[in-house]
């Protein structure tokens, strides 16, 4: 058991406990949920109900329980390791593979493939489910993750992502054509109102902040480069759906699978968004580093057919 103690922000006035202790310790809600129920945690030095909501001024405490040993099975499965120190790795994940164990997918994650690659040597402090993963991307994203070899590891880069100084670029495929060449959406994301699977702009929500580039024009559609300055769940996709002009083949946030004309045939695209490089301060040696990853082959050939309609 260890003690963490947390000084609640002007962004969190509002939040419940629950809430604020899922986000600030970097446990799921159900895992800070039981940390109130079992009367683990003290606002000001007094134990709160799961339905406390944070006020100015306010310092929580709460008792993290030790990790429990992790279960995800090891699994063989192709994994593309672009680097790997005895600290951290990176690595490529493609699209279509899901970055952890969770209902309905307990196996062929990321989590099994690396779980037998690095013979479990993965931090612990995301648990049982989420070993070694500091960050993730989407299934249907391909693209680079950090992940933590062990816990020091872990916190100095979760760190780094907190204070904004961990560099994400993403390159994507937008519908439509944005106005300027360049530009940011800064526009608070929260859960959606009305469909809890889902992300949006919400007046309530947390700050989020990306910054684009248009790399290249095409009829209907242009090719961007994204950076995060915030790390928001489906960020690239809310943002760049809420100012009209969402991401290719987004089956969640936009239209799906797009079907489009080019020479009298019928082109169908998947969802076009790839984590391309990431840049940080590595946690123990304190070097400068950063990767970048070749887009992937179904990228490129989607930009190859889109230069044919400018023809």
């Amino acid at each position: 058991m260890s003690i963490q103690s947390f000084d609640a922000q002007t962004d969190d006035i509002g939040k419940r406990i629950d809430q604020f202790i899922a986000e600030r310790a970097d446990i799921t809600r159900s895992a800070s949920q039981k940390i109130l129920t079992d009367g683990n945690a003290a606002v000001n030095g007094s134990p709160v109900k799961k339905n406390y909501k944070i006020t100015e001024g306010d310092r929580v405490e709460v008792e993290i329980p030790d990790p429990e040993p992790l279960d995800a099975l090891p699994e063989n499965i192709p994994v593309d390791i672009v680097y790997e120190d005895e600290h951290l790795a990176v690595v490529n994940k493609p699209k279509g593979m899901v970055v952890h164990p969770a209902p309905g997918n307990y196996t062929g994650t990321l989590v099994n493939a690396l779980l037998y690659h690095m013979e479990g040597r993965l931090s612990s402090i995301n648990g049982v489910i989420r070993p070694g993963i500091v960050h993730r991307i989407d299934k249907n994203t391909s693209g680079l993750l950090m992940i933590a070899k062990t816990d020091a590891a872990h916190l100095g880069l979760a760190g780094q992502i907190k204070e904004h100084s961990f560099e994400r670029y993403y390159e994507a495929i937008l519908v439509g054509n944005l106005k300027d060449d360049r530009g940011t959406i800064d526009a608070p994301i929260g859960r959606h109102p009305e469909d809890r699977k889902k992300m949006a702009v919400v007046k309530d929500g947390r700050e989020a902040v990306t910054h684009y580039e248009v790399l290249e024009r095409f009829p209907g559609f242009c090719h961007v480069r994204l950076k995060l300055e915030t790390g928001r769940t489906h960020q690239i996709r809310v943002h760049t759906k809420s100012i009209g002009h969402g991401v290719l083949g987004d089956t969640l946030y936009g239209q799906g699978k797009t079907k489009f004309e080019q020479n009298n045939k019928s082109l169908i695209c998947e969802q076009c968004l790839h984590a391309r490089t990431v840049g940080f301060v590595h946690p123990i040696t304190k070097e400068n580093i950063s990767f970048s990853s070749e887009l992937p082959e179904y990228f490129t050939a989607l930009l190859e057919k889109l230069r044919k309609l400018n023809d």
